[in-house]
Formats: C-alpha cells, sequence, structure tokens
C-alpha cells in the first residue's frame, strides 16, 4: 500500500494524468570527467524491475560536462525506444521491454541544467507532450518541471518522497558501479 500511496502522492505533485506506473531514473557517473558512465533504472508500480536496468559508456563527451552525457544518453536511450517499435512491428518481431516503452515519468538526477538537455532530446523525437520529465536536484529534494520556474517539494515524510529518494539512490549507485568497471 506504500507504493500505491507513493504513485498517488507523485500523480498530485506533479499533475499528472494518471499515476506514473512506469519511472525510469537517469544519472551520470565520472571521476573528474575520466570513464564517464550513464544508468537507468527502471521502478515499475513502486518497485525496481532491475531486469530492465541498463547501463550507457559516454562516447562522444571529452571531460567532464554531464549536462552533454545527460544528452547523450537520453539520445540513445529514444533511438533504441524507435527501432524497438520499428523491429516489433516487422512480422515476428517482439518488443524489447526496456526500450520499447515509454517512462510514465522520466527522472534526471540533477536540476534545471539536467532537465533542459532531457526536453530537447523529449523533443527532437517528439514525445515531450507524452512524456513527463522532472529534473531532482540532490541538495533538498527539489523537483523541476519544464516550464515552471519554482521547483515542487514533496513533503519531508510523504511516500512519495521516499519513493523518489529510492529510484534516485538507485540510478547513482547503478552508474557508480558502471563508472568502476570501465576505470
Amino acid at each position: 500500500s506504500k507504493h500505491v500511496q507513493a504513485l498517488s502522492e507523485l500523480q498530485e505533485a506533479l499533475a499528472l494524468q494518471a499515476p506514473p506506473n512506469r519511472i525510469e531514473c537517469y544519472d551520470i557517473s565520472n571521476l573528474q570527467g575520466t570513464a564517464a558512465a550513464g544508468s537507468m533504472v527502471v521502478f515499475e508500480q513502486g518497485a525496481p524491475s532491475k531486469k530492465l536496468y541498463r547501463k550507457f559508456t559516454i562516447k562522444n563527451v571529452k571531460g567532464q560536462d554531464d549536462f552533454a552525457s545527460m544528452e547523450e544518453i537520453l539520445g540513445r536511450r529514444f533511438r533504441r525506444w524507435r527501432i524497438a517499435n520499428e523491429e516489433a512491428g516487422k512480422p515476428g518481431g517482439k518488443l524489447d521491454k526496456s526500450f520499447g516503452l515509454l517512462p510514465d515519468l522520466l527522472i534526471v538526477d540533477g536540476g534545471k541544467g539536467q532537465l533542459s538537455r532531457a526536453c530537447k532530446i523529449l523533443e527532437e523525437y517528439n514525445l515531450r507532450a507524452p512524456v513527463p520529465v522532472v529534473g531532482l536536484a540532490k541538495e533538498h529534494e527539489e523537483l523541476y518541471l519544464p516550464d515552471r520556474a519554482d521547483p515542487v517539494i514533496l513533503p519531508r515524510r510523504s511516500q512519495g518522497l521516499y519513493l523518489v529518494q529510492r529510484i534516485r539512490d538507485e540510478a547513482h549507485r547503478f552508474a557508480l558501479r558502471q563508472h568502476r568497471t570501465q576505470r
């Protein structure tokens, strides 16, 4: 019931049409710009779905540029979404559940800078309207929404806040693991 309550709180706080049953969160990890890695974690109905997690090696960004790195991994993710749906449409095609489904909520770890890059990628794929996106700033757990100056701050003891923190921490852990593997 805590998952249901958390999803309901997020729906209300972020003014979503329905509870976000599939939440994807993205994070970047690097050491002074070296061995940069990214992660995609997926939570379905408030619980981690580890078989859908994906890791990314940052290939096209030199130095420590988290904004460009976020743009690269989201671009690759939604390019794979397009390819997965094309492949599923072919005779005998099967949908890749990691990339073939769109999230009900996309969370990028970071503030307004990462959020603007995520919005740019969503616009490139004409997904700006169907995919709600927020940027999660670490310091005060603020949720930044596009086209809104003030962040959404969830109540300190709310299940929605606890869920967002778990998702962010899992994305961070998974990105760090990939980063360590690359080093």
